[in-house]
């Protein structure tokens, strides 16, 4: 029997450790997967693009017709303390690791029917864990992906704790032996299965469209700035199976990923199959913003 580790936790309104955090079974979270998350990288002990997360989550309960159930102060008092309490018990001051907030909301608990009830209590959970980033072979030598068609539904902008579709795309890399999973709808990128998808082509940064096919995550407002900062030309718009075929250059974005080169896609090689100067770019202002907390 697998036994959980003492992670420092929130569960409505109590700290606790996460061995201690119960929820009813009849909580919609885990009879529908009726709720929405949220994943805050901290880096030296303060929370990285905090305001951009919460954002998200705000658009993410509105579509789920949800109020959110705490202020933008009470969500960072409730994160910090996490971090400092997670710091103490590893041994080390917050400034020397590198953690990761998980935030999930559900609409609470309620005897089962699919439509939403108004009157009940939403369920508010907050873990915290240290985050393993990219190796430096990772970085070094980029990484392999593998492709397939998106059989997810089509509000895949909702950052919902239905993560089926998810579960299955990414099995299917890990399969391969592949670190993602990068699919396609109709014949036009969408996005990785736990990833944001960048296509660079003589030296521009291409990505996809901000609508209900991806699920825009908090990088792309950074990539963004980075290029314009680096004069690297950007451009949002629909991408082919051929474009990323013959990209120069192919990346991976996320919290945990940061930016990642894919140098491997379906066991052929992405432009030279090496991690390129566009990504080396990328990255080197990733990390700036992360040394200036912007």
């Amino acid at each position: 029997m697998n036994t959980l580790p003492p992670l420092p936790c929130y569960l409505n309104g109590e700290f606790t450790l996460l061995p201690n955090a119960k929820i009813s079974v009849m909580d919609r979270g885990f009879i529908f997967g009726d709720g929405i998350y949220e994943v805050v990288p901290v880096y030296g002990g303060q929370l990285f693009r905090f305001a951009q997360h919460m954002a998200r989550l705000e658009r993410s309960l509105k579509e789920l017709r949800m109020a959110n159930p705490l202020t933008l102060a009470q969500w960072a008092e409730i994160a910090n303390k996490l971090i400092a309490t997670h710091a103490h018990s590893t041994g080390a001051s917050a400034e020397k690791i590198d953690q990761l907030i998980y935030i999930q909301i559900t609409r609470g608990v309620a005897l089962r029917d699919h439509v939403m009830p108004t009157d009940i209590t939403p369920t508010v959970f907050v873990m915290i864990n240290s985050m393993k980033l990219p190796s430096e072979a990772q970085r070094s030598q980029g990484v392999a992906c593998v492709t397939a068609s998106d059989f997810r539904w089509e509000k895949a902008h909702i950052k919902s704790t239905s993560l089926l579709g998810a579960v299955l795309a990414r099995q299917i890399s890990f399969d391969a032996g592949a670190v993602e999973t990068i699919m396609f709808r109709d014949g036009f990128l969408s996005e990785a299965a736990a990833s944001n998808v960048w296509v660079v082509k003589d030296g521009k940064v291409f990505g996809t469209p901000k609508d209900n096919l991806v699920l825009e995550g908090i990088r792309y407002g950074l990539i963004e700035d980075i290029c314009r900062a680096r004069g690297i030309p950007f451009e949002l718009r629909r991408l082919s199976h051929e474009e990323v075929k013959n990209a120069d250059e192919v990346l991976l974005s996320s919290a945990t990923k940061e930016v990642l080169p894919v140098t491997l896609l379906d066991g052929q090689p992405v432009g030279s199959g090496q991690p390129g100067p566009v990504y080396a770019q990328l990255y080197a202002g990733y990390s700036q913003a992360k040394a200036q907390r912007v």
